[in-house]
């Protein structure tokens, strides 16, 4: 008898970003979920890492340690995965910590242009949300906003006052989505671009950018994600045949904070082999 094709999921973030739920936590929810292979891809840091892999290794799972790098395009936010980079490489890692750095002082002009216009807010509030050592990000503040019981959900937060158009956005630094490929590449990894078509997010990225990554570097498309419909999944998967790219499908779970079940997208063992392949070996997946 055949053996049965293994669940990977290969975007999730823990507490260590805007998760709510501890490295080891989210690997025990997904081995919960019957998920084989997990990757944490917490937004801007690897301060994850050392705890998913003691986690997996006790609970028999397959862990790929990746990142989630917050990228600008034309006042456009983009997201890239960055699968199995070294946590040591020095270019990469000083652009992560500016990003980090950057997404506090942002934030907190955020509240103040929400309380202005009478939205119930405090940057206190959002500091409660955001664990110790975690990067803050915008979900932080949803959070507050259902912990002082102004919403119910994060999504209410981010169909309005959240989004990238909205009039309290504030921009922070991100590097260019092209440069973030070539430093990926440049720590031996894998960069794939997260969610590329979003429809929930503001405008999804164009084509024209998506060829520009791929002459970068660019490893792949995450095709499968709850944010695509049948067009965008179609869309992704005429670019990556034109453009020889990977496709991917993940969760982007973030447990209670986000309606996103683990292992609702999943990626085939092909490309996962592929991912591995592609990376300069300095970081491997961790296997039971």
């Amino acid at each position: 008898m055949p053996s049965p094709t293994p669940v990977i999921d290969l975007h999730a973030h823990s507490s260590v970003s805007d998760g709510t739920e501890s490295p080891s936590e989210l690997v025990g929810a997904a081995r919960a979920a019957g998920i084989d292979v997990l990757a944490i891809t917490d937004h801007d840091t690897v301060g994850g890492w050392d705890e998913a892999t003691d986690a997996a290794r006790r609970l028999g799972l397959t862990l790929v340690r990746g990142i989630e790098v917050s990228c600008t395009f034309e006042n456009q936010s983009v997201h890239l995965l960055a699968y199995l980079t070294d946590p040591e490489d020095p270019a990469l890692m000083r652009e992560l910590a500016k990003a980090r750095d950057s997404r506090a002082t942002r934030l907190a002009r955020m509240v103040e242009l929400m309380a202005a216009d009478g939205i119930p807010i405090t940057y206190d509030e959002v500091l409660a949300q955001v664990a110790p050592g975690a990067t803050p990000g915008r979900p932080h503040i949803a959070d507050a906003l259902i912990a002082n019981g102004t919403i119910t959900h994060r999504d209410q937060a981010f169909e309005s006052w959240l989004t990238d158009e909205s009039p309290y956005y504030v921009h922070h630094y991100s590097p260019d989505p092209a440069r973030a490929v070539e430093l990926v590449r440049g720590a031996g990894g894998v960069p794939v671009l997260a969610h590329p078509f979003t429809r929930t997010r503001g405008e999804g990225v164009s084509d024209e950018l998506v060829v520009e990554l791929a002459a970068a570097g660019l490893a792949g498309l995450e095709a499968y994600h709850r944010d695509h419909g049948p067009e965008e999944v179609a869309r992704a998967q005429a670019l990556a045949e034109r453009l020889d790219l990977l496709l991917t499908g993940s969760s982007d779970y973030h447990g209670t904070g986000k309606r996103n079940r683990l292992a609702e997208n999943t990626t085939t063992p092909e490309v996962l082999e592929a991912i591995e392949a592609a990376s300069s070996g300095v970081t491997a997946v961790v296997r039971p």
